[in-house]
């Protein structure tokens, strides 16, 4: 009796292995897999959103608004935020309060996902 619960309870762990990854490749990690990295994102925006957004995030007026405390960044999703800074905002756009164009990725098209991913998770360390 004992064997056959073994050897039951092998077949369902290989059957359930087998079931949940599908052909996906189990070393290949995607960007909503990936965890940002604060420090390299606050360097990141040191390097380009400073401009706009001032030492600490603290926004500058006329240019960017600030990352502090935002309803915005509080609400939002780490992905909605990566496809916000990924299209950025136009003057046009109804919720652009500065009437500066927020060009996407910042107008550093060079940036790439994992970027975002990085200068998101450091917007959250402003907002804790």
């Amino acid at each position: 009796m004992r064997k056959t619960i073994i050897a039951v309870v092998a077949a369902l762990m290989l059957a359930m292995a087998a079931c949940s990854g599908g052909d996906r490749d189990p070393t290949t990690t995607t960007i909503a897999d990936r965890t940002g990295d604060p420090v390299r994102g606050f360097e990141l925006y040191r390097g380009g959103c400073i401009v706009c957004h001032g030492e600490g995030g603290v926004g500058i007026e006329g240019l960017g608004k600030s990352w502090i405390g935002t309803t915005f960044i509080n609400e939002s999703t780490d992905e909605e935020l990566i496809a916000f800074l990924l299209v950025g905002r136009p003057t046009d756009d109804p919720l652009n309060t500065t009437g500066v164009d927020m060009l996407p990725k910042g107008g550093n098209n060079a940036l790439t996902e994992d970027d975002l991913r990085d200068l998101v998770a450091f917007m959250r360390t402003l907002n804790l």
